[in-house]
């Protein structure tokens, strides 16, 4: 049987390491992607070897549209030269649009629903969907899919996510040992559901003041995004381009505040202390706020006081809550290997 894996986001890249491994021992596989920095950056660094087709149409609507077009004219080609039985993907307009135009059975995962025009563009053309049994399966069927075509499975993307084995060796942004380390994620821009005001510049600010004599280090995405952010801020905090693997980050990491998305889910069932600034509400981070492993604020001065309470308790209760919700979940790539099977 031949495999086709289309590969569009880091979060992606790594749900995809495991598949990749338990399919190829198997199966032919075809694993694509785009030329995205992040992801192929991160490629780099998992040893992943990719074929880059068309690229990141950036935020701009019209660029989007162009970049998806000019992909899809070329992924197509190698697709049906490639002749898959089955296209796995995580919602790629692409992947849908080629698998439906040559008649590929297309298994799909998802954990974002908010992802709206993504949503329309894939699920009425795909033939199974799994996602995690904490959302609710007509969060999608609006979309267009057909309930009993959707799969659930009791756990969410970043089970998965981290359990890659790192480079304990490999560079990392913190400069001095002896002092508390302060993970910063920038939210998305370029996407499609984001909006473009920004929640995360006086947090970072506040914290650059109140935290001098600790390492802060802001995790930027955009060439364009770091500049703007170092004119904002200048030299208070170290502000980087991520391209480094984030579970190394976070296991070096004392707080860390995230977007709401794959970090601030990775970062939770780590069991790291880990704020949300809730920059793009989603149903994964409501139940990891439920579940007291993420702590949502949006105010400077309470994400402030919190991280001085973190510092000061020096307890290990985030990585004992972590640790048992982790061993209530199951594995989504075994529920994917059924479902390949039927």
């Amino acid at each position: 049987m031949k495999i086709w894996i289309d590969i569009l986001t880091p979060k992606q890249l790594l749900f995809s390491e495991p598949i990749i491994e338990k399919l190829g021992k198997k199966y032919d596989l075809l694993c694509t992607s785009r030329d995205y920095e992040e992801v192929s950056k991160l490629a780099k660094i998992r040893g992943l070897d990719l074929i880059f087709v068309g690229k990141h149409g950036g935020g701009d609507k019209k660029s989007k549209l162009k970049a998806s077009i000019d992909r899809m004219e070329k992924l197509s080609k190698k697709i049906k030269t490639f002749s898959p039985d089955i296209a796995i993907s995580f919602c790629s307009p692409e992947a849908a649009r080629i698998s439906f135009g040559l008649g590929i059975k297309h298994i799909a995962f998802c954990d974002s629903p908010h992802a709206n025009a993504v949503m329309r563009l894939t699920l009425p053309l795909i033939q199974k969907l799994l996602i995690p049994q904490v959302i609710s399966k007509k969060e999608f069927t609006t979309y267009g899919i057909d309930e009993k075509n959707i799969i659930q499975y009791k756990a969410i993307d970043a089970v998965v996510t981290i359990q890659r084995k790192v480079n304990q060796d490999a560079k990392l942004p913190f400069k001095n040992n002896s002092k508390k380390n302060i993970l910063i994620r920038v939210e998305e821009e370029e996407a499609s559901y984001t909006s473009k005001s920004s929640k995360i510049i006086p947090i970072i600010k506040k914290i650059g003041m109140d935290f001098t004599n600790e390492n802060i280090v802001v995790l930027g995405r955009y060439t364009k995004q770091i500049e703007n952010l170092q004119k904002i801020i200048g030299k208070k905090v170290k502000i980087v381009k991520m391209s480094y693997d984030g579970k190394h980050l976070l296991s070096n990491t004392d707080v860390f505040i995230g977007s709401g998305g794959t970090m601030t889910a990775e970062s939770a069932l780590m069991g790291i202390p880990t704020i949300s600034y809730d920059a793009v509400p989603n149903i994964i981070e409501n139940f990891l706020v439920k579940k007291s492993l993420v702590k949502r604020e949006t105010n400077p001065n309470n994400i402030s006081r919190h991280i001085k309470k973190i510092f000061e308790s020096n307890n290990n209760q985030s990585h004992k809550r972590a640790e048992t919700i982790r061993k209530q979940m199951e594995d989504p790539i075994q529920k994917l290997i059924q479902t390949i099977k039927e």
